[in-house]
């Protein structure tokens, strides 16, 4: 990105470049200032510039590359990648091992490899177009305009319905965290764990206002560290937690596997953020390398969970794990506030996307002040949306299902193996069109029959709430 300059901002997606130079005039004093030259030619907003160099407040000319800040290490780059994978995902592991039966733990792995594999892709398709700079911006390069908005679409789907996701298990754990807590109001009529959820949001608003998002980034550490709490507390209840884990495994129950390959499926979604992991990183040509190590350690951590939390409950497992601990325990305790707090820390961050593009796509003319208004008040009523729906559509497994079955696996299989054979096709030998054209295939299956089958089981389950 290029540094504010007065109330305007060049971003690398949408850069005219005259009108970059342009913001700077000799009456700004800007002394750092920087801007493209060296045009193939000057495009309209909303399509990427052809700018090759920039210039420096020096005068001399600099390729892009050896200004952006590529300083992120390897071990740096598997913690942020890791940070992105790992999350409200693990809560539904075990459910899924033990509704998929154990053999469905395959699946768990082979997607995980199948995931790794097409963040590879991603991050070949980065190499060959390195203006690049985000998962739009790939299907751009592939598939045009309208492969950018497709794949933007599918983007901000899936940050909705996450959300969704994180307020639901936002509501069910308050309501163990406060358990025997009574409030009683006239109006509005809603449950104390209702209530509960409705002021842990409001809690939370504030932060959608924030322009600068360097202030909530320690939020981002937070989420990691509030997962690896969550798995501790399940691992001390096996070993020291005085369970029985000797509950038997079904071997594959083949009618559950469209709903269970959704969670699964949901547990690998990250994939719109990996093109910035890679352009942060001093080698960029470690990035497989650096898939390959955290979609393993995810997959094992996964697993892992899966098969503690279904040995120790069997069909009794709740769809969060963490609702079916023991509540006598201090760990529980410490799994449950790690689980209302996640969502808390995911707000700001999982908007922010969105807000940025909503705030370049308004006027340079408007004062910054307004554009803070109208990117915060559209947040808001955003969050209040989800808020909602998540209390009007309860149903953790379900919705999670869905979203990994109607968008995850777009984004996390389907697009980068399109990408890849789009950009890449005259340079490709025949094993891997097969192999990208299978996958595509397995992947739109997968989607159709996970989608169908969530949307199943949720409207049931909606009819028989009501």
């Amino acid at each position: 990105m290029f540094k504010s300059l007065g109330n305007s901002t060049c971003t690398d997606s949408a850069c005219c470049c005259l009108r970059c130079r342009s913001q700077v005039g000799a009456e700004d004093q800007v002394v750092d200032a920087q801007w493209r030259i060296g045009c193939d030619g000057c495009l309209e907003a909303n399509k990427t510039c052809t700018c090759n160099n920039i210039v420096g407040s020096d005068g001399t000319a600099k390729d892009l590359k050896d200004v952006q800040k590529a300083n992120s290490s390897f071990l740096h780059a598997v913690v942020n990648m890791i940070g992105m994978l790992i999350g409200l995902g693990q809560l539904s592991t075990p459910y899924a091992l033990e509704t998929g039966g154990w053999a469905s733990a395959f699946l768990l792995v082979g997607l995980g490899i199948v995931c790794a594999y097409s963040s590879h892709l991603l991050g070949k398709c980065l190499n060959y177009y390195p203006k690049s700079k985000n998962y739009p911006d790939i299907g751009y390069q592939a598939f045009g305009r309208q492969g950018k908005i497709i794949a933007a679409t599918f983007i901000y789907m899936e940050i909705f319905m996450a959300l969704v996701s994180y307020t639901i298990s936002l509501h069910d754990n308050l309501n163990i965290v406060f358990l025997g807590t009574k409030i009683n109001l006239a109006w509005p009529n809603l449950s104390t764990s209702q209530l509960l959820t409705v002021i842990a949001v409001l809690v939370a608003l504030p932060s959608l206002w924030l322009r600068d998002l360097s202030s909530i980034s320690f939020l981002s550490t937070a989420g990691i560290l509030m997962s690896l709490l969550i798995f501790l507390s399940v691992a001390w209840t096996a070993v020291f937690g005085g369970i029985k884990v000797n509950h038997t495994i079904p071997v594959l129950q083949i009618r559950n596997m469209p709903t269970v390959s959704g969670l699964y499926m949901f547990s690998f979604a990250g994939h719109i953020v990996f093109p910035n992991i890679q352009a942060g990183m001093k080698d960029p040509t470690k990035f497989t390398k650096v898939s390959i190590v955290s979609f393993t350690l995810v997959t094992v951590l996964y697993t892992s969970l899966a098969f503690m939390g279904a040995k120790m409950f069997g069909p009794h497992v709740n769809a969060q794990i963490t609702l079916s601990l023991p509540r006598n325990l201090i760990v529980t305790h410490i799994a449950l506030w790690a689980t209302v707090l996640t969502p808390m820390t995911k707000y700001a961050l999982e908007f922010a996307p969105f807000a940025m593009q909503l705030e370049h796509c308004l006027p340079d003319s408007m004062k910054s002040r307004t554009k803070m208004i109208i990117r915060g008040g559209v947040g808001s009523f955003l969050l209040l949306l989800i808020l909602a729906l998540a209390l009007s559509v309860p149903y953790f497994a379900y919705v999670l299902s869905l979203t990994g079955s109607l968008v995850s696996v777009g984004i996390c299989i389907i697009f980068p193996c399109a990408f890849y054979m789009k950009i890449f096709w005259g340079q490709l030998s025949k094993p891997a069109l097969i192999l990208n054209s299978l996958l595509i295939a397995i992947g739109f299956l997968m989607g159709v029959y996970g989608t169908i089958s969530s949307m199943n089981y949720l409207i049931g389950s909606m009819q028989r709430g009501l």
